[in-house]
């Protein structure tokens, strides 16, 4: 089965109304021998709640990998695509998972949907995220409950701990008509013989605790701020078991939180803006340290820490840019929607442009009385549940708004808002998680050439594409051109499909049918064909203007990149020479620990030809120890030093913001980090020095052997994780301009994967960065003979390959042989102007 087959197949049960209870899911996993109550798979934790359940899931997800665990998390809905919902350590469920999970179910429920008992699309994505937990064998999976508690569907685990984040009216259809039946529902996530954890109030908080009482927890655990109960409360409901507090936005990406127990405490700075955000923190934190007490792991400080400041939620009032200020929300009910106006109040602006959007069941007059004025343009994601926007730009004239529009597709409206919007303004999306995808897909969409050279290659692009085995057999042959593979909403496929068939180019289409994610499109054609598509494409409605700019962008149509003020020559590939002042490098660990000998390594590396040097102080070569952050400061900053006053750049390996800020400013010129801008600090770090990076893509550093990760298309993930990491460099304010991309060979990649990244190096083009190849004596090289830490002969022929195949810099230790060799791929290349 395709992934394309399984996602139409899942798509499809949302015909199928809310039918609450746990059996079902529970005799779905029975019949694919999936067991979460017995106790021996993943401790599992349950959020619910009406707001910040999202939210409050990832950081403590965050916080347990930071204390060293093995994480699924579990959320919904999706951004962009279906696999967002199931995560392992970070990772997306691979579409093959997806395939094999419903290739193993159908059968059984197309036998229950014929008895008349269809199992819902909730219910079985839910125990697709089980399955997928318990056979990757993670040690804790977190779950965000859908609906209710009681009845949900991720109730058919027994949890190890769980929380209600709060209580208000929503879905009252199906949970009740007050907050108490509301409660009263949520409530039975509570976990038997422990705390449940709660930041409720008032009445809510009076039904939480009786309600975790009957289901035979042993208590409450309250979390909000001090004297958050008002006049006439009692003395215990006056203060809660865990304190916490706001205290502002640090940027205009993070915010400062405390979070105060009567043995232990917290200060971080989380990404996610908002008072709320505190008492969510608060919650992630008592539910991570209860998950560390029963599996014997310390949960620590340095790890809630380190956790609450990466826990990064896309489309949870993210701030896309600040010239307008640029936010996308997808609050979806009034509570929510006053929230995000709340926060929006903590930044100064001058005027507002809203767009909102929002589903048909939702009550939109008090979403609208909750947003802050200005000017309104109401949209439509694609999705049958949405509200019309002629309807809702109705809700907000009759709330008092003077200046309301509506138009078609989001898209549009995006558009629209962005014209009108000057650089001391605020651009707001709001009103559906399904609005914020469609206009996220603005920052993230990517444009990925292909090189096709035979039949074998373009079967595997357009099979990576979705498309169905008759497109495949009828386009392989034609896919002799051009080739770009992008994702797109399903209304723009079928457009640009008609666009570029009649100008007699070639364009596939995923074989999904519906709007439940993006959809891939393989486009191929001659250059003449691209530009026609992309005039064609201009002044087009739903976000095609702004999709036929990004493809001639990608292609060089009409377009010049922008020119970089990088520190080394641009116009030929680059050699950066490795400099270890490291005892346990792999290849070299020992040998310039001592400040002279490094100084003389440099030098010498810069006499055989090295562009720059790249100064590391930490190793992380397979199973190497974290240094602590004194000693890689000890060991770099005197070679930094004396190295400062060289002919060629100065690079720092380093994951520290702290090291990072303080060899900057010893006098090195450009950071090298290995986890690719994770930790929000060292985003701040480069913003503020300004300095060129090198943005690596890593699963974990130092790298862990026996970590097993799985790809669909390691390119392509490796491309799109990347994007994703440069996309949150440029919200922190770091400019495009500064950054090197690096696919990080051997970091959580085979052999065989590594020499398909060296292969395929064009496709980083999408990305529209430099590109940085560091392959120098690696692993890789045991498939061509030779041993890991030492690999000349396979390194001088991986770099030449490297610098014919779009590399802009190969990152090497042997300066002399490399630089060779890079002379004879850009000699190969243009022997007329070729100059060593």
């Amino acid at each position: 089965m395709q992934y394309h087959e399984a996602a139409n197949f899942l798509f499809d049960l949302r015909r199928f109304g809310v039918d609450p209870g746990v059996e079902s899911v529970q005799d779905l996993l029975a019949a694919m021998d999936v067991s979460p109550t017995e106790g021996s798979g993943p401790a599992y934790v349950q959020v619910a709640g009406t707001n910040g359940k999202g939210s409050t899931a990832r950081m403590v997800e965050s916080a347990l990998r930071e204390a060293g665990l093995s994480v699924g998390l579990y959320t919904s809905p999706h951004l962009d695509h279906l696999t967002e919902r199931i995560q392992i350590d970070g990772r997306e469920m691979p579409r093959s998972a997806v395939a094999e999970f419903v290739d193993e179910a159908k059968p059984w429920l197309v036998d229950r949907a014929a008895d008349g008992a269809p199992l819902t699309f909730f219910e079985v994505v839910t125990a697709m995220g089980i399955w997928q937990f318990e056979r990757a064998d993670v040690d804790v999976a977190v779950l965000e409950v859908g609906l209710g508690g009681e009845l949900d569907a991720t109730s058919a685990v027994d949890p190890t701990a769980s929380a209600v984040t709060n209580v208000s009216l929503e879905h009252t259809g199906v949970l009740g008509e007050t907050v108490e039946e509301i409660a009263e529902t949520k409530s039975h996530v509570a976990p038997e013989g422990r705390r449940l954890v709660t930041g409720t109030e008032g009445a809510a908080l009076s039904t939480v605790r009786d309600v975790a009482g009957r289901v035979g927890a042993s208590g409450v655990i309250t979390v909000g701020e001090d004297d958050w109960a008002g006049e006439g409360a009692t003395e215990k409901e006056a203060h809660p078991d865990v304190t916490v507090s706001y205290d502002g936005r640090v940027t205009h990406q993070q915010a400062a939180v405390s979070v105060a127990a009567e043995d232990w405490s917290v200060d971080a700075e989380i990404p996610l803006l908002g008072e709320h955000q505190a008492e969510n923190a608060g919650i992630a934190c008592v539910l991570a340290r209860q998950v560390g007490d029963e599996l014997g792991v310390d949960v620590d400080r340095t790890a809630l820490e380190r956790g609450l400041a990466r826990a990064d939620w896309p489309g949870r009032f993210e701030v896309m840019g600040q010239s307008p200020l640029t936010v996308l929300d997808g609050a979806h009910n009034p509570e929510a929607c006053e929230t995000v106006g709340e926060t929006l109040s903590t930044f100064e602006y001058d005027d507002c442009h809203i767009v909102v959007a929002a589903m048909h069941d939702k009550d939109t007059a008090a979403m609208a009385a909750a947003l802050p004025d200005g000017s309104v343009t109401t949209c439509a994601p694609a999705i049958d549940r949405a509200e019309d926007p002629e309807v809702l730009a109705r809700t907000f004239e009759d709330a008092g708004y003077d200046d309301v529009r509506s138009t078609g597709s989001v898209a549009n409206a995006l558009s629209l808002a962005r014209e009108d919007a000057e650089e001391d303004d605020a651009l707001l999306v709001t009103g559906s998680l399904y609005a914020v995808a469609e206009a996220r897909a603005t920052w993230t969409r990517l444009q990925i050439p292909k090189r096709i050279e035979s039949i074998d290659e373009a079967e595997t692009v357009l099979r990576n594409g979705q498309v169905s085995e008759p497109g495949i057999w009828r386009m392989r042959g034609k896919a002799d051109h051009r080739v770009l593979h992008t994702r797109v909403q399903q209304r723009q496929a079928e457009y640009l499909k008609q666009e570029m068939l009649s100008l007699d180019g070639e364009c596939s289409a995923s074989a999904l049918r519906s709007g439940g994610e993006l959809h891939d499109v393989v486009l191929s054609g001659t250059m003449a064909q691209f530009k026609r598509l992309a005039e064609k494409l201009q002044g087009q409605p739903w976000g095609l203007s702004e999709l036929g700019e990004e493809i001639r962008e990608s292609l060089g149509i009409q377009y010049s990149p922008p020119e970089r003020d990088l520190p080394w020559p641009q116009d030929r590939t680059a050699v950066m020479g490795v400099l270890n002042v490291t005892p346990d490098s792999f290849h070299d660990g020992g040998e310039y620990e001592r400040v002279e000998d490094a100084v003389s390594r440099a030098e010498a590396m810069v006499e055989a030809g090295a562009d720059v040097i790249d100064v590391g102080g930490e190793s992380t070569r397979p199973g190497a120890d974290p240094v602590e952050i004194e000693e890689e400061l000890n060991r770099v900053l005197p070679v930094v030093e004396e190295l400062s006053e060289l002919d060629v750049p100065i690079s720092v390996d380093t994951r520290r913001p702290e090291v990072a800020r303080a060899v900057v400013d010893a006098g090195a010129d450009v950071l090298n980090d290995v986890e690719g801008l994770q930790d929000p600090e060292m985003r701040r770090v480069v913003a503020e020095t300004g300095v060129p990076v090198v943005l690596m893509h890593s699963i974990e550093a130092p790298v862990d052997p026996s970590t097993a990760v799985e790809y669909d298309d390691v390119v392509e993930e490796t491309i799109r994780e990347l994007g994703d990491r440069l996309l949150a460099a440029e919200k922190a304010g770091v400019d495009r301009e500064q950054v090197i991309v690096d696919p990080g060979i051997g970091f959580g990649k085979s052999a065989r994967e590594s020499f398909e990244l060296l292969d395929r190096l064009e496709e980083f083009e999408a990305l529209g960065c430099p590109l940085l190849f560091g392959h120098s004596h690696k692993s890789l090289f045991e498939l061509t003979g030779e041993e890991a830490g030492d690999a000349p002969h396979s390194t001088v022929a991986a770099t030449a390959l490297a610098a014919r195949n779009g590399a802009d810099i190969v990152r090497v230790h042997d300066v002399a042989e490399n630089v060779a060799a890079v002379n004879v791929a850009d000699a190969t290349d243009d022997p007329e102007g070729f100059e060593p």
